[in-house]
């Protein structure tokens, strides 16, 4: 039997495939924060997701105007 420590991505987050064959993310406190498709992209989602918590998420980059040229 393993430890729990080896569940542990990061020492941060762990990762469970559900029921209906999708992956979810818990934090230490059992908070869901991510769910994907697949096992490794569930972690790199919660991964990229944890960073952008941590140090700040940038501002979105609009670059579509929405401007219709043009009658309708």
């Amino acid at each position: 039997m393993s430890n729990e420590e080896d569940f542990w991505i990061d020492d941060t987050f762990r990762v469970q495939e559900t029921r209906f064959k999708m992956w979810k993310s818990y934090d230490k406190r059992g908070n869901e924060i991510i769910l994907s498709l697949d096992r490794e992209g569930c972690i790199s989602a919660t991964r990229f997701y944890l960073k952008g918590k941590l140090e700040g998420f940038s501002d979105p980059i609009s670059i579509h105007d929405g401007f219709v040229g043009g009658k309708l």
